[in-house]
């Protein structure tokens, strides 16, 4: 900490993690981690403790609902596969609760571990040998920085695909989702505003995402010739056309 900076803040849990290796005394302020305390980086949700707090996004539990939309969007997807990148701590805490639901809708899961371009690339060209297929990468910073890659991929072999947020359906994949990640980090600007007007970072509460937003861009579900049902159309809070 050779800047000694009077508060940080981190965008997600793998740039949590190092800094919290770094230091026990600058205010961290995060936005996006989904189990602060199971991930060992405050002592609780209402009191954290230490230099840490922030805004946790949403429960490893959401993965199911990415599963679900899949199936409402897609019926006939009998096989989805998963990708996810194992150096973000968080992304395997997904795979139970989207296994558990992938039993009750009667859907095979295939996991892939990807650390780079040509490990994406593989594991959705393998995974395409198989008929009636879905695709749910988890969110990572790896998995968002290669997004257009992936949505490319999955137009080409035409699998119905669903994400965490929705800059990914803006940008041409099927659904999304989650959070309005802007909002989060409007809120975390606030935490930091106060920590530098003197409060402690151990004083303010983690607070949980409030929002959530599911998006779907009609026109990539016409091109992989998909007709979402008009109900779930109805509680979209964005369509793309």
């Amino acid at each position: 900490m050779k800047l000694k900076p009077e508060a940080i803040f981190a965008g997600t849990a793998p740039a949590l993690a190092p800094l919290l290796r770094e230091t026990r005394s600058v205010p961290i302020v995060f936005a996006q981690v989904a189990d602060p305390v199971g991930g060992g980086f405050v002592a609780s949700l209402a009191r954290p403790g230490g230099n840490i707090t922030g805004f946790a996004q949403f429960e490893y539990a959401i993965g199911a609902k990415w599963l679900e939309l899949l199936k409402q969007i897609a019926p006939q997807v009998a096989h989805a596969a998963i990708i996810y990148d194992p150096t973000n701590p968080e992304a395997s805490e997904y795979l139970p609760p989207i296994e558990t639901a992938a039993r009750s809708f009667g859907v095979q899961i295939s996991t892939s571990v990807v650390r780079s371009v040509a490990e994406i690339e593989r594991a959705i060209e393998q995974f395409v040998r198989e008929p009636n297929g879905g695709l749910i990468p988890l969110p990572s910073p790896l998995i968002a920085v290669h997004r257009d890659l992936i949505i490319s991929l999955a137009m080409r072999h035409r699998l119905p695909n669903v994400y965490a947020y929705r800059y990914y359906p803006i940008g041409g994949g099927l659904a999304s989702y989650g959070i309005e990640i802007v909002e989060l980090y409007r809120r975390a600007a606030s935490y930091i505003d106060r920590i530098l007007r003197g409060e402690k970072p151990g004083d303010l509460p983690v607070q949980q995402a409030t929002k959530f937003e599911l998006v779907i861009n009609l026109k990539t579900a016409k091109a992989l010739g998909l007709d979402p049902p008009i109900t779930l159309l109805a509680r979209t809070d964005e369509v793309i056309e």
